[in-house]
């Protein structure tokens, strides 16, 4: 059995509204092991079979959108991967001044696109960092939709591919 993290977007904001029990109710009907949610933001950990990887994602999505009448989109990680992201996060994650996040995208040209876009945002200010498949991201706390790197990430364009997580919510799916 591989360990699993799946993260919904726009899970419990902007009229999609998912109840935990019921978001672990679909992973259990799909046979997964495990099922543990975290928080009410869309963040559900489990237990898979390797042999259900290529097709994973999609049996997931496929369930979500059947269940809650949504088109839904998650980023799906290995246990172990979100290990690594978390363990490289390369700025000071106890700062107490600071928002430390992990942006998280269903396509790999998303992370290059947002890193392009935003090399001329002051970096003391706006402090972002290219990780494996993610981006790191430490505004200062109450800026977060207000920065360059912010607005650049709220553009459309973005949306649907998409997702961020605060560093101590991946933690806590982690435990």
């Amino acid at each position: 059995m591989t360990g699993y993290v799946a993260l919904l977007r726009g899970v419990n904001v902007g009229g999609v509204a998912i109840r935990s029990a019921e978001l672990r109710e679909v992973f259990e009907e799909l046979g997964f092991e495990a099922v543990r949610t975290v928080l009410a933001s869309g963040n559900v950990r489990f237990e898979a079979s390797a042999d259900d990887d290529p097709e994973l994602k999609r049996r997931i999505e496929r369930a979500l959108g059947e269940r809650f009448g949504y088109e839904a989109w998650i980023v799906l990680v290995t246990r172990d991967a979100l290990e690594r992201v978390v363990a490289s996060f390369p700025f000071d994650a106890d700062d107490p001044n600071r928002q430390p996040y992990v942006v998280f995208a269903s396509e790999p040209g998303v992370i290059d696109e947002l890193v392009d876009g935003s090399a001329a945002f002051d970096a003391d200010a706006d402090p972002i960092a290219a990780g494996d498949s993610v981006l790191y991201w430490n505004p200062v706390k109450g800026t977060t939709l207000h920065t360059p790197f912010g607005k650049l990430l709220g553009k459309p364009r973005f949306a649907p591919t998409t997702t961020n997580r605060n560093l101590r919510t991946l933690h806590k799916l982690l435990a």
